[in-house]
């Protein structure tokens, strides 16, 4: 079953990290959507959860009331399906300024390997800075997913500041294959934790453009990491 619940004391992505991570920790809560700008959260549930059980996880400037009209099952999933693919417009649309970019830098020579070179280190710098705009929001939604940051808090905090280092790195063509090791061991890490969390079914929010954009966990985060770890690996041996 789903419902729907107004949620009031939101403010920024990082009140809805915490919110949906409030309200995942509830025993029989399958799936939390929440949205910051109607103030609302859609709760879908093996059972029947009291309204008091969701207020005492949620923090003390949130609060949580029922709605009058509750979402119907019929036909949401092809909803919710539509609303991921309008969400996630803006990552293909970052991608594609990326590896255009890429290839207007090498439009004379045509190097394939300095480009794709380029392409990461673009990817690194535009990513980490959305991630930088709110840092704790970022490690909130990061550490829900990532097996690393959901241990050690810090390293969601860090996070932005890595991936800065490596753009930084491979622009800059300084220790490259470090910086390449250095994105496979990482982007590894976090595509095992994507991973589980696609195989889980889990609904939560995407981190990968920090809280600035609502990008839902889909297949396309998957892939944007698997790309990112075969072109390091082809950059090493060729």
């Amino acid at each position: 079953m789903k419902h729907t619940y107004n949620i009031e004391g939101m403010t920024c992505g990082s009140c809805k990290s915490k919110v949906t991570e409030s309200l995942q920790s509830i025993n029989g809560v399958k799936s939390v959507e929440v949205d910051l700008t109607l103030e609302s959260a859609s709760i879908e549930m093996d059972h029947h959860i009291d309204i008091k059980a969701m207020t005492e996880v949620l923090p003390d400037k949130y609060t949580i009331t029922e709605k009058d009209v509750h979402m119907p099952t019929s036909g949401f999933e092809d909803m919710v399906e539509k609303s991921k693919l309008q969400q996630l417009k803006p990552l293909f649309i970052i991608l594609g300024y990326i590896a255009v970019a890429s290839v207007l830098l090498h439009r004379e020579d045509w190097n394939t390997s300095e480009m794709m070179i380029d392409f990461m280190g673009l990817f690194f710098i535009v990513f980490s800075f959305f991630k930088m705009l709110d840092i704790g929001g970022f490690a909130t939604s990061f550490s829900m997913y990532d097996p690393v940051a959901s241990k050690l808090p810090f390293y969601g905090k860090i996070y932005p500041f890595i991936e800065t280092i490596l753009g930084l790195m491979l622009l800059m063509r300084f220790e490259v294959d470090v910086a390449l090791i250095a994105t496979i061991v990482i982007l590894g890490v976090t595509t095992y934790g994507v991973t589980k969390t696609l195989l889980a079914k889990r609904s939560i929010k995407c981190a990968c453009l920090g809280t600035a954009l609502d990008l839902p966990m889909t297949e396309a985060t998957f892939i944007e990491n698997a790309i990112m770890i075969v072109m390091s690996g082809f950059m090493l041996f060729i």
